[in-house]
């Protein structure tokens, strides 16, 4: 049995087994919490990278086969299909990570992205990856860099700030200065991550430009009616490690977006099973006693980081931690 009293797969010892499982530790504040991510992301991100590569998010399997990247794509590409989403758009992608889906619907999709996130340092790789995949030195124009087109369409474009989403509107949309508008808000596996998402829809909401512009998302969430006792052995610990204000259901982001104005794009679709091998990776990919040594050397948001993917394994075995993508236009 492992530590947290649940029976793991089949597999040998993992270093992660010699260290407890550190107590929740609530956030003070929102800023603070906000802080915690930034910090984070600043000192991980160079790890994200070379372990998951760039695109930072779950994978969806169709086949026992496809390795995590291939999975990844799976995601993006399905996102793409649900939501329709035209060639050529503008799109803002929040919480762009190190810019992997950023470029894909640039460099695939002919799209006009602008990824922001809230660490620097993923700005620095975001641009670093992307001037190595172009090939050439200097693609930076105005700060966007530009793909070649495909079969005789326009290329897109991609450009890379360090932004808190939740300042978002008024960053693209200053006082007394030219507003900027999108065809598109894409956000994927971040909105969990925003204290205050009723900001985020209704920022979303006034950065769309229009009939048939569209907000897309993919996120986690907890399952409804949990027990309390479900909360704390499944949720708490991702909460904690993933540095999560807390877990939503799909309905409260449903109930979110009508809210502000959206109208659904299509139900919801719950694709947890098809994801979830993610964390099976994962948890081998961080087998390496030097990572956990590094981990702990941070302190104990470090340590309650790697914890938590034996949580989200544990979360999806039981049903209490899913994993759904949807979409909603602007009327």
């Amino acid at each position: 049995m492992q530590q947290d009293g649940t029976k793991p797969p089949s597999e040998g010892p993992h270093p992660g087994d010699q260290h407890e499982i550190p107590d929740f530790e609530a956030h003070e504040s929102s800023e603070s919490l906000k802080g915690r991510i930034k910090k984070h992301y600043e000192i991980a991100s160079d790890y994200y990278y070379s372990l998951w590569g760039q695109h930072i998010h779950h994978g969806l399997f169709k086949s026992p086969n496809e390795t995590k990247e291939q999975a990844q794509v799976n995601l993006i590409n399905f996102l793409l299909e649900h939501s329709n989403l035209p060639f050529g758009a503008k799109v803002l992608d929040v919480g762009c990570g190190v810019g992997g889906t950023s470029r894909f619907l640039a460099r695939e999709h002919g799209a006009q992205v602008t990824g922001i996130t809230i660490s620097d340092r993923q700005v620095q790789i975001a641009k670093q990856v992307t001037t190595t995949e172009i090939g050439t030195a200097t693609p930076w124009t105005e700060g966007s860099a530009k793909y070649p087109g495909k079969e005789g369409k326009e290329g897109g474009t991609v450009r890379f700030l360090e932004l808190d989403a939740e300042k978002m509107l008024e960053h693209f949309r200053p006082a007394g200065k030219e507003a900027e508008a999108f065809d598109c808000v894409w956000i994927s596996e971040a909105l969990s991550h925003l204290p205050n998402k009723e900001l985020f829809f209704s920022s979303s909401f006034a950065l769309l430009q229009g009939k048939g512009s569209r907000l897309v998302i993919a996120d986690w969430f907890k399952a409804p009616d949990l027990t309390p006792e479900q909360e704390s052995a499944d949720i708490k610990p991702i909460e904690d490690g993933m540095l999560l204000p807390r877990l939503y259901t799909v309905d409260e982001y449903v109930s979110l977006a009508e809210k502000a104005g959206f109208q659904a794009r299509g139900s919801p679709v719950d694709i947890s099973k098809d994801v979830a091998k993610t964390w099976d990776i994962s948890w081998s990919l961080v087998s390496s006693p030097s990572l956990w040594a590094f981990a702990i050397s941070q302190g104990r948001d470090g340590l309650a980081f790697l914890q938590a993917f034996r949580a989200m394994r544990r979360g999806y075995a039981n049903g209490t931690f899913r994993y759904a993508i949807m979409c909603f236009g602007k009327p």
